[in-house]
């Protein structure tokens, strides 16, 4: 943080890799307050950070209303009474207290001013910290901007978003000192956005020079830049967005009712009463033997991107977990606000109930093409960039949607980057083919690792 902040501040980035989400926690011990910005909601951390500290959590600030993930103001206020703020421009089920442009709020010597930066949403605010630091979440990143098409399937513009970004940008943001630090609400990996850095803060001026959105400052040229080739969003953003707004159950409360321990009996009875199975083990293991029509979505990868891009928020879910990680499993799918979950299985299913799903190393795969399609799940970008030979090109999040884009007549190769998401495409195209289908062990890594001259470009 920069010297210039009084030296009795206390200024923390919590940064959750999974979801590539970064949240605050702001206090001044000498009057023995805090502020949380951008909770995610499993909120012990701030807790016990807060008491370490001596001091209480009596403010909460979303910066907007984030659709990538469910945020913990409304776990924070039942545990503390704090205060929510939402930007002026918000409406809510709960009681807020709203965001103006040029508002403070005083904790001793800590000072926060309120920027209101429509443009990633209406509602959006940056947080400007005893005018050294700003908080922007996801108005301005390192490396890019916030994306201002996440509301136009609910008919909110993404042309007049993006107006409205630029004019929050270089009327707002861009008119602070060079030397004023930059500390977004995401990083590398997020949907949030395009090209995020993975550096975790920055400066105004450094923005200003490498940020190579920042130098479009005609609006119209902004706009097409903004509005043009964003990947598409998994469909949880807009019921993550839609219910950062509403007054739901907290998280300890879902935890309570989650962690139920099922039998294989019960566990089927849940399935075929039309629960979602997720199993969460890794992709070999997931290969060796899985519920039939259950999905793999590994813990070990971007696991709640995963899960929210191909389960769906609105049905109820089982869970196969390693023993002992059901908990996890469950918190991190609660963090997205999949929060239908009925248990877990807590014995071993029945060999008759197992099916596998066969990978292939690149040597025995290779030996089989032509006859076999080689579907390639990675983005389009990565495929551009190289690919196997003939392969077909349909990015996991578009699957679901795009299935009658893959051949049905001819066994299918699943690859990915590394085969976590392969596995994942595997499961989901075994629930609703019946063609042969396995799964490329390593991905494309492998592949080209084994075969460095054939792969093509696009």
């Amino acid at each position: 943080m920069n010297s210039t902040l009084p030296t009795s501040i206390v200024f923390k980035q919590y940064y959750l890799a999974c979801l590539s989400h970064a949240s605050y926690l702001l206090a001044d011990p000498e009057c023995g307050q805090a502020v949380v910005v951008d909770p995610q909601r499993d909120i012990d951390a701030y807790l016990e950070d807060a008491e370490h500290l001596g001091v209480t959590i009596t403010h909460v600030f979303l910066t907007h209303f984030h659709a990538d993930f469910l945020a913990g103001h409304l776990e924070l206020q039942e545990r503390t009474g704090c205060a929510l703020h939402v930007g002026a421009a918000a409406t809510a089920e709960y009681a807020f207290v709203p965001a103006h442009d040029g508002d403070e709020v005083k904790l001793g010597k800590l000072r926060i001013r309120i920027l209101e930066t429509p443009g990633h949403t209406p509602e959006s605010i940056c947080l400007l910290v005893n005018g050294d630091a700003v908080l922007t979440g996801d108005t301005l990143f390192v490396g890019d901007v916030g994306r201002p098409d996440l509301l136009a399937s609910v008919g909110v513009s993404a042309r007049d978003l993006a107006v409205k970004l630029h004019d929050s940008i270089f009327n707002k943001l861009l008119t602070l000192p060079d030397e004023v630090r930059i500390y977004p609400a995401h990083g590398a990996g997020s949907m949030c956005g395009r090209s995020l850095s993975t550096e975790l803060f920055s400066t105004i001026g450094q923005q200003r020079l490498a940020n190579p959105t920042l130098k479009l400052r005609d609006t119209e040229a902004f706009v097409a830049a903004v509005t043009a080739e964003q990947s598409s969003a998994p469909g949880y953003f807009l019921y993550d967005a839609r219910r950062n707004r509403e007054r739901h159950t907290t998280l300890d409360h879902l935890l309570e009712g989650a962690l139920q321990p099922l039998s294989w009996s019960a566990f089927r009875q849940a399935q075929e009463a039309g629960a979602q199975v997720v199993d969460v083990r890794d992709a070999e293991m997931y290969a060796q033997g899985h519920v039939k029509d259950s999905t793999n979505v590994g813990l070990s990868g971007k696991f709640a991107t995963w899960a929210g891009a191909v389960l769906s928020p609105d049905r109820p879910l089982v869970i196969v977990a390693d023993a002992g990680r059901e908990k996890e499993a469950m918190t991190r799918l609660f963090r997205i606000g999949y929060d239908q979950i009925q248990g877990y299985l807590a014995e071993s299913a029945p060999p008759t109930a197992l099916r596998q799903t066969p990978r292939l190393t690149p040597e025995e795969a290779r030996q089989r093409l032509p006859g076999v399609l080689y579907l390639d799940v990675r983005s389009e970008r990565e495929w551009q960039s190289g690919h196997a030979p003939h392969s077909l090109n349909v990015p996991l999040q578009r699957l679901q949607h795009d299935l009658d884009s893959v051949p049905a007549d001819r066994p299918l190769l699943v690859g990915c980057q590394s085969g976590y998401r392969s596995s994942i495409a595997a499961s989901i195209l075994r629930q609703v083919r019946t063609q042969e289908i396995t799964d490329l062990a390593g991905g494309f890594v492998a592949w080209q690792a084994a075969f460095p001259d054939d792969v093509e470009l696009a």
